[in-house]
C-alpha cells in the first residue's frame, strides 16, 4: 500500500515513522508551508518536514492544498493519511485517493470533534481519553471509525505529556488500522448522534485563570495549556504564566484570587471552591522559575491579588 502522509507538529512524527517502520510506502509528506518563528521571525518548517527532509521523504508544503490536487495525483498514492495536518480537505482532495483517507485524531469520537481535543479532555476532567481512526469524509471529524485505542485519564496530565501518550497510541492504531484495509478486514462503524462535543481552535483569551472558578478548574486550565499557550494572570499589572499547580483545601480570609499563603511550598490562591497552590510560574519577561523563589525575591506577598 501507496501513501502521503499529511500533518505538522510533532505529535504528527512519531506515527510516520512507525508506519515506515511497519513497512509502509510512503511517497510524500504533506505539511505546512515554513513560518517565522521568534523575535527574528526566522522561517522555520514544521517538525514534519524537518524529519521528512532528514529520511530523504518528498516533502509538499502547499499553502492551500486544495489548489493542488494534480500534484497529489500524480504520485499515484493509494492512501492518504492526516495527523494534525491543519487543513481542510475538499470532496476533490478526498477523491484523489482510491482507498480513502484516514485521520488520527487525537480524542475518543464523537467527544471533541474539532481543534484541540488534548487541551478540552484536559479542561472538562475527562476520566478516559484516547485516538480515533477514522475515514474522512467533508464534515468536522464525523466520518466512520475503524479503529479507536482508549486509556485512562490522571489528574497529573499535562497538554504535553498527553500528546505524547495520545501520539504513541496513534502510531499503533495507524499501523493496526492500514493493515486491516490491507487484509480486507476493516469494519467501520458509524459515529453516533450521541456524546458528540465540539472544540474550537485555542486563543490566548481562552488561557486567563478565573479564579472565582474552583481550585480544580483552574488547575485544570494550567495543565491544558502547559506547555503552550499558557494559562496567566495578572499582578501588580503584568502578565504571570502559570506552568504548574495543585489544587488544596488551604483556608484563609480574602477575595477569589488573593494570596492567603506564600512561602517555600508555593503560592497559595483563594479560588472560588478550594486553593490554587501555584509550583512553578512564569513572571513577566523572564523565565519559569519555582514559585517558591518568586517568594524569596519578594515579588509576590500575602494579601496581593491575581487578575486584579
Amino acid at each position: 500500500m501507496k501513501l502521503i502522509y499529511a500533518g505538522a507538529p510533532a505529535f504528527s512524527v512519531p506515527p510516520l515513522r512507525a508506519l515506515r517502520e511497519a513497512g509502509f510506502t510512503v511517497l510524500a509528506v504533506l505539511t505546512q508551508p515554513d513560518k517565522p518563528v521568534g523575535r527574528k521571525a526566522v522561517l522555520t518548517p514544521t517538525p514534519l518536514k524537518s524529519y521528512a527532509l532528514e529520511e530523504g521523504i518528498l516533502v509538499l508544503d502547499f499553502a492551500r492544498v486544495r489548489d493542488n490536487v494534480p500534484a497529489l495525483s500524480a504520485l499515484g498514492a493509494d492512501v492518504l493519511v492526516t495527523c494534525a495536518y491543519g487543513q481542510i480537505l475538499t470532496q476533490e482532495v478526498l477523491d484523489a485517493f482510491p482507498a480513502g483517507v484516514y485521520n488520527i485524531h487525537a480524542s475518543l469520537l464523537p467527544r471533541w470533534r474539532g481543534a484541540s481535543p488534548i487541551q478540552h479532555a484536559i479542561l472538562a476532567g475527562d476520566r478516559e481519553t484516547g485516538v480515533t481512526v477514522m475515514r474522512t469524509d467533508i464534515g468536522l471529524d464525523t466520518g466512520d471509525i475503524l479503529l479507536r485505542e482508549s486509556f485512562p485519564l490522571s489528574e497529573e496530565e499535562t497538554s504535553e505529556t498527553l500528546s505524547q501518550k495520545l501520539s504513541e497510541a496513534g502510531s499503533r492504531a495507524i499501523v493496526q488500522a492500514l493493515r486491516l484495509l490491507e487484509s480486507g478486514g476493516a469494519q467501520f462503524v458509524r459515529q453516533p448522534q450521541e456524546g458528540v462535543t465540539l472544540c474550537k481552535k485555542i486563543g490566548k483569551a481562552d488561557c486567563e485563570a478565573d479564579f472565582t472558578q474552583s481550585a480544580q478548574s483552574v488547575c485544570r486550565l494550567i495543565r491544558a495549556m502547559n506547555p503552550q499557550p499558557l494559562a496567566f494572570s495578572r499582578l501588580h499589572g503584568k502578565i504571570v504564566n502559570f506552568y504548574f499547580a495543585q489544587a488544596c483545601a488551604e483556608e484563609g480570609e480574602g477575595v477569589c484570587g488573593q494570596v492567603i499563603r506564600a512561602d517555600k511550598s508555593g503560592i497559595y490562591v483563594k479560588a472560588g471552591e478550594g486553593c490554587v497552590r501555584i509550583l512553578q510560574l512564569q513572571p513577566e519577561g523572564g523565565k519559569c522559575m519555582r514559585a517558591a523563589d518568586f517568594v524569596n525575591g519578594r515579588k509576590v506577598s500575602v494579601g496581593d491579588i491575581f487578575g486584579g
